[in-house]
């Protein structure tokens, strides 16, 4: 199961700057974005379950994160293989954007939990109770316990992730989930012009490489954080997720449901702890806070 692409993740253009009264062209990168289209396959049959505006690179993962963030799937099991579709006729300039997701089932499951990516470019979900009520149905369970760690951890976290950020260096145009132990060592980042892509990257290289679930993880995403993103951690059962940037109303909701520590605008030695208390011990209070939640 390669998950190389030809496709690649920037592309060089001409540009002109200007600084002041002088002008200068030179070289640069960008950040590529094309279309990915999911296909799932099952029983002889197929159905587009995504179209997903990516950066190349990590196809695989990021269409087995997404399947297994959404509930299409329950572990990397049920996969059969996952390939290009390279069929003669597709155009030649689009055989790599498209991914085959064969599963080992008789027939292809329920994807009425896809429907909503059909109805909104928003990835903040239809309804917040609904979304909420989505999860219980499918079975989703609270994470565990999991890792008490320090402040002090937490705050190191961004300067580590943004030396993992290599793409980043070259176009200064992409976002970035890293995931890191209880520790503090980065394990393994990924890197897309979309938020939800780098985390279902980073939750498909996971599933495809055996890791999950993760309950003695951390996730940092480099900007906000939504309910799906949270959706997609708690999908992973990681405990603890971090934003550089602000959460949103609903990411916080399903957070403190779900039992998750849920951090954002994490800059410098500063943050703010949304849910999840228990899980962070500061210098005022270093004694376990599950004594006092």
């Amino acid at each position: 199961m390669s998950t190389q692409t030809p496709r690649t993740s920037k592309t060089r253009v001409r540009v002109w700057t200007v600084d002041g009264s002088r002008t200068h062209p030179h070289a640069d990168h960008l950040a590529t974005e094309e279309p990915l289209e999911i296909r799932v396959l099952a029983g002889g049959e197929r159905r587009t379950v995504a179209v997903t505006m990516r950066t190349p690179g990590a196809d695989f993962a990021l269409a087995a994160g997404f399947l297994f963030s959404e509930g299409v799937i329950g572990s990397r099991a049920e996969i059969r293989r996952i390939t290009y579709c390279v069929d003669p006729e597709i155009d030649a300039d689009q055989r790599y954007n498209i991914v085959n997701v064969e599963l080992r089932a008789g027939a292809l499951p329920d994807l009425a939990t896809l429907e909503r990516h059909f109805m909104t470019t928003s990835a903040c979900g239809v309804c917040g109770k609904a979304s909420l009520d989505a999860l219980h149905l499918r079975g989703q369970a609270a994470v565990p316990p999991g890792p008490a760690v320090s402040a002090d951890l937490i705050t190191i976290l961004p300067d580590r992730l943004r030396a993992g950020q290599g793409l980043f260096d070259v176009t200064g145009g992409l976002h970035a989930a890293g995931l890191f132990d209880s520790t503090g060592n980065l394990l393994a980042v990924r890197e897309d012009i979309g938020r939800h892509n780098a985390l279902d990257k980073l939750v498909g290289w996971a599933l495809l490489d055996g890791r999950l679930p993760l309950h003695d993880h951390i996730i940092l995403v480099s900007g906000r954080v939504s309910f799906e993103l949270v959706q997609k951690a708690l999908a992973a059962g990681v405990p603890i997720i971090c934003a550089i940037s602000a959460p949103s109303s609903l990411a916080v909701s399903l957070a403190a449901e779900f039992g998750m520590t849920l951090i954002g605008f994490l800059r410098g030695e500063r943050f703010n702890l949304y849910t999840g208390r228990e899980r962070i011990r500061t210098a005022s209070c270093p004694e376990d806070a599950r004594q006092r939640t």
